[in-house]
């Protein structure tokens, strides 16, 4: 049987992505109509402080982050999935791995925005942090075109997973559900297109030996904002944005989570005595 307290926090954990992305793209979509600079992940949990009890709200996502994070282990580790043992399925696992990895450090802002409040982070750009470590590495270029490359592969196949409706086979969705599915499609293109152009940032930084030029979130819906008809892109991908917050929201209600048995702590421990 699958452990229950272990499947209620990846559950959680999925909700409290979507809550995340969702705020993104609200925020995002009020700066493409009253103007302001572009938004990421930290500025949608940021706003929070603002709100009533914003704090506790905070940590609650940040549990809820910590439920993700663990459940992307499982996937990888313990093929929770069950994937086969295939290059599909090695690197489906690996997937998740790096999507575990990538939450981690939003886990961290918000447990730091919860306990600290709205104190300063320190911690710049993480894309260009992260890249000028890889960068002076043996091979750093070299290796971070290679990250950039699989950081493009995976925003393509999120685009090849939403448009082709794979998502739907790991969920239960009740019937007539063709809004909820729609929605689902919208948000995982929206976001595989945000994470391809991040990869393309990664790579032009590889290409030119200049961490400087990696970019985030925000950085590519810029990116968005500046190409033609860059006004109605923006809201598009801010519209996407909150598709696909409201697409965590349905995984954490209606994905199939098989969740790995945790371990029991022992009963009746004897003791020998003398």
């Amino acid at each position: 049987m699958p452990d229950q307290k272990f499947e209620t926090l990846a559950r959680f954990g999925y909700g409290a992505r979507g809550v995340v992305y969702g705020l993104l793209g609200i925020l995002t979509l009020a700066s493409a109509f009253w103007g302001g600079g572009s938004e990421d992940t930290n500025s949608a949990l940021s706003s929070l402080l603002g709100l009533p009890f914003g704090r506790i709200v905070l940590g609650l996502i940040a549990i809820g982050l910590l439920g993700y994070v663990l459940w992307k282990l499982a996937q990888g580790f313990l093929n929770a999935d069950h994937e086969d043992d295939s290059p599909k399925g090695l690197m489906a696992r690996s997937g998740n791995l790096i999507s575990a990895g990538a939450n981690i450090f939003l886990l961290l802002t918000a447990a730091r925005l919860a306990w600290q409040g709205g104190g300063s982070s320190g911690g710049g750009n993480g894309e260009e942090n992260a890249s000028a470590w890889l960068m002076q590495q043996p091979f750093g270029p070299f290796l971070l075109g290679i990250a950039g490359a699989g950081i493009v592969a995976a925003g393509m196949v999120q685009i090849w997973y939403g448009a082709s409706g794979k998502f739907q086979h790991r969920l239960s969705l009740p019937a007539h559900n063709d809004f909820l599915v729609q929605v689902s499609r919208f948000g995982l293109i929206a976001r595989g297109l945000v994470i391809a152009v991040i990869g393309g940032f990664v790579v032009y930084a590889a290409f030119t030996v200049s961490p400087e030029q990696a970019g985030g979130i925000r950085e590519a819906l810029d990116y968005f904002h500046q190409l033609p008809f860059g006004n109605w892109l923006y809201a598009i991908m801010a519209l996407g944005l909150i598709a696909f917050g409201i697409y965590g929201i349905i995984q954490a209600r209606y994905r199939h989570i098989d969740a790995p048995n945790m371990p029991s702590a022992p009963r009746g421990l004897h003791v020998p005595v003398g």
